[in-house]
Formats: structure tokens, sequence, C-alpha cells
């Protein structure tokens, strides 16, 4: 049975994946891992920020989601901001892999469109949103954008925001029983009186806090977009 499995994952990796390779690896900070990826089939490739990719970790069946930072549809390369936590699968990937290491990946394909965001973006997340929050920044330099991230490790975080010279990200580091959101909803209430759009990405149950707290402030649904990246206990959100 093990090697029918291994068999058909290996079909689904041939018929549905980018045969990639990795170029380059720079460890930010606090286990922030900037990877570049290139590939002949990433050429002509049409990609749009917050779009996802997935790579696969030795098999088709266990698979881990990044958000590519930029996509060069012309020489084929793309790069990825990954998060390593814990002892995942991913996170084992992040910590070991090499340049000249080869990957399979699944993608580009939609996860989240901030395209249609009317007024100024503010994107709250966490660790894992800090490829989006690059993206946006890259792909739409002359729109201010605001970035608003609860993190573990508020130096850590700082430190790789200040390597990627991202403007206008603030950081809120995670306390007990989420005693840092009073600031963060105080944030939100300085945004919401302005045409400020909402993008919510990162753990389930913060983002369902966030949209509580915006909808009080009377922020409508058309404002908001979400996007779960991941939950306590869960995988396979992507």
């Amino acid at each position: 049975m093990t090697g029918q499995h291994g068999r058909f994952g290996k079909t689904l990796i041939r018929m549905f994946m980018k045969q990639a390779q990795v170029t380059a690896v720079e460890t930010l900070a606090g286990g922030f891992h900037l990877i570049s990826l290139q590939s002949d089939a990433f050429r002509g490739v049409a990609w749009a920020p917050g779009q996802k990719v997935q790579v696969a970790m030795g098999s088709a069946f266990t698979a881990r989601t990044f958000t590519p930072v930029d996509w060069n549809a012309i020489s084929g390369r793309t790069r990825i901001v990954g998060y390593a936590h814990g002892d995942g699968p991913g996170a084992q990937w992040l910590r070991s892999v090499k340049p000249g290491a080869p990957c399979d990946v699944f993608g580009p394909r939609a996860s989240l469109d901030p395209s249609g965001v009317q007024g100024e973006p503010v994107v709250f997340g966490d660790e894992t949103s800090m490829g989006l929050v690059y993206a946006l920044a890259q792909r739409f330099p002359h729109q201010k954008l605001h970035g608003i991230l609860e993190v573990s490790h508020a130096a850590r975080a700082g430190e790789v925001i200040a390597r990627l010279a991202l403007e206008g990200v603030e950081i809120h580091e995670r306390l007990p029983e989420d005693a840092h959101f009073p600031a963060v909803e105080r944030r939100f209430a300085a945004l919401a009186a302005t045409p400020a759009s909402f993008v919510l990405t990162g753990k389930a149950t913060s983002i369902q806090h966030a949209s509580r707290a915006l909808k009080a402030l009377g922020v409508s649904r058309a404002r908001m977009m979400s996007k779960a990246y991941w939950s306590p206990g869960k995988t396979g959100l992507d």
C-alpha cells in the first residue's frame, strides 16, 4: 500500500507540480527565511500579490503553503518568506534547505485577492503574513500600506521588518489571554475613521477577534477581506 501511495504521489507531482531549484537562502532573523526558487516553468506565468504556492515536502500529499513576495515571469524566479515555527515538515524544510536543492511547486493559484481594496490597505496578521505585506509593498510602492502584526518576539520581527525595508508596519508582541489586543483595537479605531480597507490574515482565532472589533467600530463587510493561514492544532490551512 505504501508503495502504491508513493507511486501515485510521484504521478501527481509530475502532472501538476513545477520542478524548481532553490537558488538562494537568506536567514533573516528569529526563524524567518527568504528563499529564492528558479524554474523554467515559472516563465510567462501570471502572478498577483496574495496568491499562494505550495511546496511539496517530499510528497504530493505533504505540502506547505507560502505567499510569494515577488515573481519574475521573464527570468522564471520567485521568492518566498517563510517562518519556521515548531518542528513540522515546513519548519524543518525552511531550516535545512540549501541552494541547489530541487523542489516541486504547485501554483501560483488564488488565495487572497487584495487588488480590489479601496483606500489604503491595512494588513492585520502575524509572522505568516510577512510575505503578503512585503509583496503588496513591492507591487504598489506609491500606495501607503499599514501593517499591524501580532508576533511572538517583537525584537526579532522588528529586525526582519528592518531587513526587508518595510515601512508603515507596527508589531504587537503576543501576551497571555490576548492582553495585547486592546492596543490593536485602538489602532483599528484610528484607521476605521479613514477610507482604509482591512485585509485580515494569519491565525484563525485572531482574525475572528479582529473582525468582531472592526464590526463594532462600524466597518462594513465591503471594507474587509480575510484569509486564515493557520489555526492551532490544525494542518492543511492554506
